[in-house]
């Protein structure tokens, strides 16, 4: 059970440095060259498509296995290391704000009545 902990906190902090490098993306005071490197790596990583799509066998998982933790890796050396301290820090201080029930009630709402007008406007034409 010690791995799935390790593991568990390797993702938590994998997620921390993509939120970080989406601030840095967005800083004044970082390089252009970083902030380039910093937005993509963390927008593929956001992003719900894939470069390489995971259903291909073995190769569809290489790319979240290698190609976004180097990518962070890449984007973490090229901002200031104080500069990124202070996006990890306020990453972490984001990431541990209290959701929102409610709001996710009005999001499910919102998508259930979509469903259900497009499944009327379907049985209309029919």
């Amino acid at each position: 059970m010690n791995w799935l902990a390790g593991m568990k906190g390797w993702a938590k902090r994998l997620k921390r440095d993509v939120l970080a490098l989406w601030l840095a993306a967005r800083d004044r005071r970082v390089p252009w060259h970083a902030k380039l490197v910093a937005g993509a790596v963390a927008a593929y990583a956001l992003s719900p498509i894939d470069l390489i799509p995971d259903f291909i066998p073995v190769l569809g998982y290489l790319d979240d296995l290698l190609i976004v933790p180097l990518g962070i890796v890449l984007a973490i050396r090229l901002v200031p290391a104080p500069l990124m301290s202070e996006f990890r820090s306020h990453a972490e201080r984001w990431a541990e704000r209290p959701t929102s029930r409610t709001g996710l009630a009005f999001i499910l709402f919102i998508w259930f009545s979509c469903l259900v007008f497009a499944l009327w406007s379907l049985w209309e034409l029919s």
